[in-house]
């Protein structure tokens, strides 16, 4: 798996906040001795430029990754809590470069113990939360690492659930396609059954007709006939 970017750019940040303490340390060690500081105070100056544009980059991606769920929101507040307190250690740095105040007293125990160094505590960190306490970046990288396994798991699992809901929405939409089409051969069945009953109902009526019309004819030639054998009986 690839490191993470954050805590490699975090790591490198801790290394200029120790560079820009050195030179600090070593700037006002010129002025006690009455020695030139200027081309110092350049490098510290470039020094803390850097710093602050590496903050603005861990500000810019600890909020796309969290934005983005890539880390869990309890990993996204401890490392805000981390780059809450480089701009802390930011505001003494540059407060000593100006001679605003003392030295911190973190200048002076981070050159005491050489610096940051790979895979110890940084001595930056006045508070950390129990669950990182003590951890070095090493141990940083591999909890972060472990942290988006569990995560990558849980987005497979997710996967399948929807993957199998999308087959059951698709089986339930091929079932309902199926339902409407014999529902439509059988509208369409009682359509034709009803314009059949319709037109036998028409040739039931012309026939009643039909029939009704020679009942009447034959009545009539019946009683003509009845008429003629009157009419002849009597000459008989």
């Amino acid at each position: 798996m690839a490191p993470d970017r954050w805590l490699s750019l975090y790591d490198a940040t801790c290394q200029v906040a120790q560079e820009v303490a050195e030179k600090i340390q070593e700037r006002n060690r010129y002025q006690r001795n009455g020695e030139s500081s200027a081309k110092l105070n350049v490098i510290i100056r470039s020094l803390l430029q850097n710093l602050q544009e590496k903050i603005d980059q861990l500000k810019d991606l600890l909020l796309r990754a969290v934005s983005t769920h890539q880390i869990t929101q309890l990993e996204g507040d401890r490392r805000q809590n981390l780059v809450d307190d480089l701009l802390t250690r930011q505001k003494q740095l540059q407060a000593s470069y100006k001679n605003e105040g003392t030295e911190p007293d973190v200048i002076r125990s981070s050159l005491m113990t050489g610096g940051v160094k790979r895979g110890v505590t940084n001595p930056w960190l006045l508070e950390e939360s129990e669950e990182t306490r003590g951890l070095g970046c090493d141990d940083l990288r591999q909890q972060q690492r472990r942290i988006i396994e569990e995560q990558d798991a849980g987005l497979d699992a997710l996967s399948s659930i929807i993957s199998r809901q999308k087959q059951m929405g698709q089986e339930i939409g091929n079932e309902l396609d199926e339902q409407n089409e014999i529902i439509d051969d059988l509208a369409n069945l009682v359509e034709n059954t009803d314009d059949k009953l319709r037109t036998q109902t028409r040739h039931v009526k012309m026939v009643d007709k039909k029939s009704a019309s020679c009942g009447m004819l034959v009545v009539i030639v019946l009683l003509l006939i009845a008429i003629a054998v009157v009419a002849v009986w009597p000459a008989n």
